[in-house]
C-alpha cells in the first residue's frame, strides 16, 4: 500500500492511497483554525484490512466497481448473452463484488508536486467478478489552490461491457463528531428511483414533491428521518445529461464547513449510514448508525437491467468519463455564534 499526500497553502490536505484509490483522510480548517477530518476511517492504514473491519463492511473512502450499486439478482444480459455476477447482497450484486475496485492495489502512474495530482491505474481483467472484457482505468485526483479535489476517470475496453464507478465516502463535517442528522442539505433533484424491498432500483421514477425526499430547497437532514428511517436512495439530478453540474451541497452550522459537489454523472445517491458498525475510528472516536453520509455521484443503478435507463454499457474504441468536483470550505458565517 502507497499513500501519497495533497496539500495547498491553505493547509487542505488530502491523503490518498492506492488501495481501492482510499481517502484516508480529508483535512479543512474551520473559521476558527481548527483542523477537522471531514471522513470517516482509520489513524491507521493497516486497519482498513483488519479482519473486524472487513466483516462489517462499510467501504469507507473507497472507489467502487466495476458498477456501483446493486444489479438485481446479480446477472444482465448484453447483445444476447446472460452474464452471471457474484451475488454479495443477497441475491443480488451490489459495488463491484466480493473483490471490486475498492480492494485491489491500484498502480501509482504519477505523482506530480507542481500541479499536486495523483494518477493512478488499474485493469480489470476479462471475468472479473463475472464481468466480460478486459478493462482499463485511469483515476486521477487534483487538489487546487480553491481546496476544490478534481477527479477524473476514464476507462477503455476490448469487450462491451457495464461501467459506473463512484466514490464511497463517508462524510461528516464535524470532524466526525456525533452524527450527521444536524448537518443540512441540498440536491437539485425532482426525481428519486423507486426501489424494491432489496433497494434494487426497478425503472420507475418518483416525484420528489410533498415527500421526506424533497431537498430542492436545503433542509436539516434528520428532518424527515423519523418518518423515513433512513436515505439510501438514488435522486436524478435535474442538469442536461452528462454536463457539469451542480450534485449536491451539504454544510454544518455547528463546523461552519461546507461541501459542494458538481459532476458530470446524472444521478446522486445519498445514504445516511444507517447500518455503519459499532466500531472505533479515527481519534478513538465511536461510530455506528448515522455517523458518516456518502453523496455517490454515478449512473443509474441497475441500468444493465433497465432498458428505458441512460446506458451504462461501454463499447470497445469509446471512452468512459467522469469528471466530479469536491469543494470543502469554512465559511464563518454559517458557523455557531
Amino acid at each position: 500500500m502507497r499513500i501519497i499526500r495533497l496539500e495547498n497553502e491553505n493547509e487542505t490536505a488530502v491523503t490518498i492511497s492506492n488501495y481501492g484509490c482510499l481517502i484516508l483522510s480529508w483535512k479543512v480548517k474551520d473559521p476558527n483554525g481548527r483542523i477537522r477530518d471531514v471522513v470517516l476511517g482509520f489513524d491507521r492504514p493497516e486497519d482498513y484490512l483488519r479482519k473486524e473491519y472487513l466483516d462489517n463492511y462499510p467501504y469507507f473512502g473507497v472507489l467502487v466497481g466495476r458498477y456501483a450499486n446493486r444489479i438485481g439478482d446479480a446477472r444482465f444480459s448484453l447483445e444476447g448473452k446472460l452474464f452471471r455476477l457474484q451475488p454479495n447482497k443477497g441475491r443480488d450484486h451490489i459495488h463491484g463484488g466480493l473483490s471490486g475496485f475498492d480492494r485491489v492495489v491500484w498502480d501509482v502512474l504519477e505523482v506530480n508536486r507542481t500541479d499536486n495530482r495523483v494518477v493512478l491505474g488499474y485493469t480489470s481483467p476479462d471475468g472479473e467478478e463475472g464481468y466480460p472484457g478486459n478493462l482499463h482505468l485511469r483515476v486521477s485526483y487534483t487538489l487546487t489552490p480553491d481546496d476544490a479535489l478534481i477527479q477524473e476517470i476514464t476507462g477503455t475496453t476490448d469487450q462491451p461491457t457495464p461501467v459506473n464507478l463512484t466514490r464511497h465516502d463517508y462524510f461528516n463535517l464535524n470532524g466526525g463528531d456525533g452524527t450527521i442528522e444536524d448537518h443540512f442539505l441540498h440536491i437539485p433533484a425532482g426525481a428519486y428511483l423507486e426501489q424494491n424491498e432489496n433497494l434494487v432500483a426497478t425503472g420507475a421514477l418518483r416525484a420528489v414533491e410533498h415527500t421526506g425526499h424533497d431537498f430542492r430547497m436545503e433542509k436539516k437532514i434528520g428532518l424527515h428521518l423519523p418518518q423515513v428511517g433512513e436515505y439510501d436512495q438514488t435522486f436524478v439530478l435535474d442538469k442536461p445529461y452528462g454536463e457539469l453540474g451542480l450534485a449536491a451541497r451539504l454544510r454544518s452550522k455547528d463546523s461552519g464547513i461546507s461541501l459542494e459537489i458538481h459532476t458530470t454523472e446524472p444521478v446522486c445517491h445519498f445514504y445516511t449510514g444507517k447500518w455503519i458498525p459499532q466500531m472505533r475510528g479515527k481519534n478513538r472516536q465511536q461510530y455506528g448508525p448515522f455517523s458518516g453520509l456518502c453523496l455517490e455521484v454515478q449512473h443509474h443503478p441497475n441500468a444493465v437491467n433497465i432498458p428505458d435507463f441512460p446506458s451504462t454499457v461501454l463499447f470497445p474504441g469509446d471512452t468512459y468519463r467522469q469528471l466530479t468536483r469536491y469543494r470543502v470550505s469554512a465559511d464563518a458565517l454559517s458557523a455557531k455564534a
